[in-house]
């Protein structure tokens, strides 16, 4: 290994399927593929990237396994009492061993996604020769305890990433952190070779023509509730249309009782957890996003790259700043049921404008890809290097 080389570790501990860890998986090999002058490791402390071995193995990135078992299947994983219980678990557990690793080891950065606290604290109480960069994963709810620790932490910090533009805007304003610490680096989505492969593959269940779909956990954020409501009253409109939900998650039994209740099943679908979305999506007359927040919202841009038509909640940060309303999708009001209404419409109508629609689209997906944010990552790294000796 030459001297100059890099190393770079990524934690970011996690107790269900969420698209921070494809980012994570992504941006790693992002930097290992484009430049032999970096060596990326995923920390993987309790079997929490364990459900992604196969494709971890595909792209040859290294695995820093601590713990012998999958300690994360045995966690309370739903339920925000339950999912706190197992992130003070995966605190304590971590703690000393996290310490060891990274002072044994001597990355030259650490990226830190999900439990950043224990990091940041470690951070606060010790000096590393290691630079921590905190990723911020979504828009961060910024607790007492939360702000108490990355007032102290982002003193010693290298540097701060945000996904959108709102969301560094945001962080500034709240003088947690100096503005030459904090840049805007988009999240690696768009594999493209891997995309264009697994839309053309059929999935095993049965597909019927004229649907839409919805992506996600079946979570409060996601707020499909509020769109099969809305979809009850879509389907008096058009009774031929269908909607497919794909995802897994706590509210699903909540789902089910209200499609049943209201005899939906012929129109509305919990498809479950599926590993290719890209077949669905791309042959989907379009795609909802109906969340109350996202930042930036993979799914949105993975439907941006396959050219389908977006309806999307304006919610706060990445929908209301990636798309633009009859730009390049259309937008609603979140959690209005009467204007979705009439902005589906606006959806089933469209015709004229569609292909300067989905072609805006498929720009602002670029933006994403993973060769754009290897290019980008490597200039912060950089800047950020040559600032700091320019200070000294």
């Amino acid at each position: 290994m030459e001297s100059n080389t890099k190393k770079i570790f990524y934690w970011s501990p996690s107790l269900v399927n969420i698209a921070t860890n494809t980012a994570v998986i992504n941006s790693a090999y992002s930097m290992n593929r484009y430049d032999k002058k970096f060596d990326c490791y995923i920390i993987n402390f309790f079997g929490e990237f364990e459900r992604y071995n196969s494709i971890i193995l595909n792209k040859k990135i290294k695995l820093i396994n601590y713990f012998n078992k999958s300690i994360i299947n045995y966690l309370p994983k739903y339920g925000k009492i339950k999912s706190r219980f197992s992130f003070f678990v995966i605190f304590l557990m971590s703690f000393f061993p996290l310490k060891k690793l990274i002072s044994e080891r001597k990355p030259d950065y650490i990226v830190i996604h999900l439990i950043t606290s224990l990091p940041l604290i470690l951070l606060m109480l010790f000096n590393f020769e290691t630079k921590f960069i905190l990723r911020i994963s979504g828009l961060p709810k910024l607790t007492l305890f939360r702000k108490f620790i990355w007032r102290n932490a982002l003193k010693k910090i290298h540097l701060v990433t945000c996904p959108t533009l709102k969301t560094q805007e945001y962080i500034l304003k709240q003088n947690l952190v100096s503005k030459d610490k904090i840049e805007l680096l988009y999240d690696p989505v768009i594999n493209v070779r891997e995309i264009q492969k697994k839309r053309n593959q059929k999935p095993s269940i049965p597909i019927q023509d004229d649907y839409y779909c919805a992506i996600g956990r079946l979570t409060k954020q996601k707020n499909f509730m509020f769109l099969c409501k809305a979809f009850k009253k879509v389907i008096n409109k058009y009774p031929n249309i269908r909607l497919l939900i794909i995802g897994e998650g706590e509210q699903k039994k909540f789902l089910t009782r209200y499609i049943n209740k209201n005899s939906l099943e012929k129109n509305i679908f919990l498809v479950g957890f599926l590993d290719n979305i890209f077949y669905i999506l791309s042959k989907s007359k379009g795609f909802i996003l109906s969340s109350l927040w996202e930042d930036p919202g993979f799914v949105l841009v993975e439907a941006a790259f396959c050219k389908v038509p977006i309806i999307s909640s304006d919610c706060d940060n990445g929908p209301k700043e990636l798309i633009k309303d009859n730009i390049n999708g259309i937008l609603f009001k979140s959690n209005n049921i009467e204007n979705f209404l009439v902005k589906f419409d606006e959806i089933i109508k469209l015709k004229k404008n569609s292909n300067k629609l989905l072609l805006n689209n498929l720009k602002m997906s670029k933006k994403f890809t993973l060769f754009n944010h290897y290019l980008n990552f490597k200039k912060i790294l950089n800047d950020v290097q040559f600032n700091s000796k320019s200070r000294l």
